[in-house]
């Protein structure tokens, strides 16, 4: 869970090293059923850490700088 802005920060870098990773693979990759099985733990980090952005974004500022 993010706590803070420059959690945020690490979380959306993670989020587009995992999607450039995956864009390369999807390059790369030439058997669709491989790429299925090697991006599916990729797309599963991105939309983990995607979620846990929104729920942040979500909170106004004041109440996450308390808790």
């Amino acid at each position: 869970m993010i706590s803070n802005d420059k959690e945020l920060s690490v979380t959306l870098e993670r989020i587009r090293h995992l999607q450039d990773q995956l864009a390369l693979l999807r390059k790369t990759e030439t058997n669709f059923v491989n790429y299925r099985l090697s991006s599916g733990g990729f797309i599963a980090e991105i939309d983990r850490m995607q979620l846990d952005v929104r729920e942040y974004l979500s909170t106004p500022a004041t109440k996450t700088q308390a808790g």
